[in-house]
């Protein structure tokens, strides 16, 4: 792709930064003068478990923070042999991740009951994933390797004000350690089931000591994958990851400390797909036996290979990361920028009858610049100014039955402009209004050159305000309120098939959230328990369906606004250290989602080829990824043996079943041929149970050892863990293509029961 965003993103990067710098050198005075103690400082004197959040872009406690929010301790997820981010699903209350596998490191995020499931870059998520302060603009590349982290928070509701457009359902933000400018190393292996092998490794060196350091990384992860195929018996779905970088850092004083990360993300894969079809889909009479009518448990972990499958992602990207503190003010400058070039070839459960090949390319650039400080006792505030600039293109060609079908091509731009606000304001002793607002506009254009002649364009624009107060009636208790507003962009279908699907619009979703919490601590800080309840509005539901279309592959994934729909529900999560060395963590939630006048337009083929339209009721269909229930349970005990410190871990985290897609039970096609063509609209009342993921109880258990190795600090550290210990199995991701006719089902299966053993060092 011949694209202008890298030569203009340099440039308006170089202008920030060098606005950024000429402040810093200019006040050196400022500098030098000014005092910086932590926010939270005072918190922290007075419980030194305090946990530290930036969920308001400030530093504060988690107990002093009137937002649902839930920070995960990164030494926790180690324990147990994390690999990636989908192993914080279920660890934050209402919160879902599965792996998208139709795209390379993509991601489904849900948090609350609210998602959006799809692979192509001209869709916007509906979760924030924010990594080192950066947004992650499309769902491929958040499916991310853990490693190096310093911390990760999961806050829960729309946070428009302080994180922007497409965070109407929560934010993942995680922070990965800085350069120490000190001498050291962190360095891990670890092997497991199904050929898993990895090599961690983070090395910081000196340049200046304690001013300039470069921090190395590199994570090297394989697997021959946990499926087999139906034919040999050969594992399938193999994978090869890299993850490399250095990061510069450079803190002469107190008031200026600047990062620049360099990286790079490199994937290799063979993906595979099992078979969910039964008789009546249309592809059924035309796979080997085993291939349909299979259930979705066991049968998932077979997949019959018919040519070789592959997948590549490699992303590059480069954050500078700048801090001054001028006195009264503190100015902090993020840029960023960030591309990929990726290609996906693969059958989709079909043995070979249906085949798409999809490269794309990718490129974003991010500059945000925020001011922080107190305006007088009692009020502090951040404000800033944000840009967001995206290019991709793609060029799908398809298969169908051995021959070409056809494809699809799209080259997409996004810009989006913000400004916003964010203030804390002690109105009384111990009572506190919080608010703010962040005014965006987006404009997107796309062109279609294989069915349309023109570019398609439309812009949109929002203003998305929030308010909170909240009340420390005791030192130990706060009480808070919140009302808030999420925005989600609007766009055109990146895989339309048809000129009419092409250049139809959708447009943008909105959530206002109210929400009533309360934050808790007793035994001196030894325990917590936090509780919040919330309702949510969400207008102009943006949903991704595949209908049936007179092309030549003969269906097209298109976006439509899916009416409303009222999400409410409880969530609660605790911490309790009763000893020292022995930890308790539970989370729990509970959502209730419901559409409200969900009726699309279908097309619908008869059993003689002719086709009418006909309107659908989805109504009464339950919501994706929005499974009423999750719930954790974790503990660990570190018993001191001889000089080593032994730790026991165990967890257990429970999914209630949910649907992946929006797809019309098949059953109902005969009901529906009955009535055939009629104004009113036909009332589904369930989707396809194929799409259901079945409830999970995933069980988890470690021991550890960390063993001094010299009177330095250098530790050794040992590991032997357990994931999915019951050996849950089920679909991780599940999918219809087309309906009434339906063509074909398929699927891929979650992690069986994994072993696995770490080593490395520390010093």
């Amino acid at each position: 792709m011949q694209s202008t965003l890298y030569p203009k993103c340099v440039l308006r990067g170089l202008a920030t930064t060098t606005a950024i710098a000429a402040i810093a050198w200019a006040t050196p005075g400022l500098a030098q003068e000014s005092e910086d103690p932590p926010a939270a400082g005072d918190q922290v004197a007075a419980n030194p478990n305090a946990i530290i959040v930036t969920a308001r872009r400030r530093s504060e406690t988690l107990q002093n923070t009137p937002v649902a929010i839930t920070a995960i301790q990164p030494a926790a997820l180690e324990a147990k042999g994390t690999l990636d981010i989908g192993d914080l699903q279920g660890t934050a209350p209402n919160l879902l991740i599965t792996q998208q596998p139709t795209g390379s490191a993509t991601a489904n995020i849900s948090i609350r009951g609210i998602a959006f499931a799809d692979v192509e870059k001209s869709f916007d998520p509906a979760v924030g994933i924010y990594v080192d302060g950066v947004y992650i603009g499309t769902s491929t590349g958040q499916y991310l390797d853990f490693f190096d982290i310093e911390s990760i928070e999961v806050l829960r509701g729309p946070q428009g004000t302080l994180f922007g457009r497409n965070t109407i359902a929560g934010v993942i933000s995680i922070r990965r350690t800085k350069p120490t400018m000190e001498f050291g190393a962190k360095v891990e292996t670890t092997v497991g089931s199904f050929g898993t092998w990895g090599m961690r490794g983070v090395l910081n060196v000196p340049i200046i000591e304690g001013e300039l350091g470069v921090k190395f990384f590199e994570f090297h992860q394989q697997t021959d994958g946990y499926m087999r195929d139906g034919f040999t018996g050969q594992r399938l779905n193999s994978s090869n990851s890299e993850n490399f970088g250095l990061a510069v850092r450079y803190n002469p004083s107190a008031t200026f400390d600047a990062t620049l990360t360099l990286e790079r993300q490199d994937q290799t894969s063979k993906p595979y797909f099992a078979s969910a079809m039964v008789p009546g889909d249309a592809f059924c009479g035309f796979v080997p036996p085993g291939a349909c009518g299979g259930n979705l448990t066991d049968d998932l972990y077979t997949a019959y290979k018919v040519a070789e499958h592959s997948g590549f992602y490699k992303a590059d990207g480069v954050t500078l990361d700048m801090e001054v503190g001028l006195g009264a003010v503190t100015v902090n400058s993020i840029t960023s920028y960030r591309d990929s070039d990726e290609s996906f070839y693969a059958d989709f459960g079909t043995a070979g009858l249906f085949i798409a090949q999809r490269p794309q390319t990718y490129e974003q650039f991010s500059q945000e610049l925020r001011f922080a400080g107190d305006l007088f006792g009692g009020f502090d505030y951040v404000a800033g100014l944000y840009y967001f600039e995206s290019d991709y293109e793609l060029d799908q060609s398809t298969f169908v039955f051995g021959a070409p079908a056809g494809g699809i091509g799209v080259i997409g731009h996004s810009e989006s402009y913000a400004a916003f606000l964010d203030f804390n304001w002690e109105v009384f002793q111990d009572v506190r209004l919080s608010g703010g607002g962040r005014y965006t506009k987006d404009k997107k254009e796309y062109e279609f050159p294989l069915i349309l002649s023109d570019s398609v364009k439309k812009s949109w624009s929002k203003f998305t305000p929030k308010l909170t107060i909240d009340w420390r009636p005791t030192p130990d208790m706060m009480l808070y309120g919140t009302w808030s507003r999420g925005y989600r962009s609007g766009g055109f279908s990146g895989r339309a098939g048809t000129p009419f699907s092409a250049q139809t619009p959708y447009d943008p979703e909105t959530v206002d959230s109210f929400e009533l919490g309360a934050k808790t601590e007793w035994l001196n800080g030894r325990g917590t328990f936090n509780v919040a309840g919330f309702y949510t509005d969400y207008k102009n539901i943006q949903q991704s369906t595949v209908i049936t279309a007179d092309n030549a592959q003969g269906n097209e994934t298109i976006v439509v606004n899916a009416a409303g729909a009222k999400i409410k529900g409880v969530e609660a999560d605790m911490s309790f250290e009763p000893l020292d060395g022995l930890n308790f963590s539970a989370a729990v939630g509970y959502t209730d989602s419901k559409f409200n006048g969900f009726i699309i337009g279908q097309p619908i083929t008869r059993p003689d080829a002719t086709i009418f339209l006909q309107q659908l009721d989805y109504s009464d269909v339950d919501p994706i990824f929005a499974p009423k229930w999750t719930l954790s349970l974790n503990g660990s005990y570190t018993i001191p043996v001889g000089e080593a410190d032994v730790t026991l871990s165990a967890g257990y985290r429970y999914l209630a079943e949910y649907d992946q897609q929006i797809a019309p039970d098949p059953a109902l096609y005969g009901a529906l041929l009955a009535q055939d063509f009629s104004a009113t609209p036909f009332v589904v009342p369930q989707n396809d149970p194929r799409v259901r993921s079945d409830a999970q109880n995933l069980l988890d258990a470690s021991i550890s050892a960390q063993v001094p190795m010299n009177d330095s600090g250098a530790m050794a550290n040992f590991s032997l863990f357990v994931r999915n210990l019951l050996d849950d199995r089920g679909p991780s991701f599940a999918f219809a293509v087309a309906a009434y006719p339906n063509l074909w089902h398929y699927g891929v299966p979650r992690e069986p029961r994994f072993w696995g053993a770490s080593a490395g060092f520390e010093f």
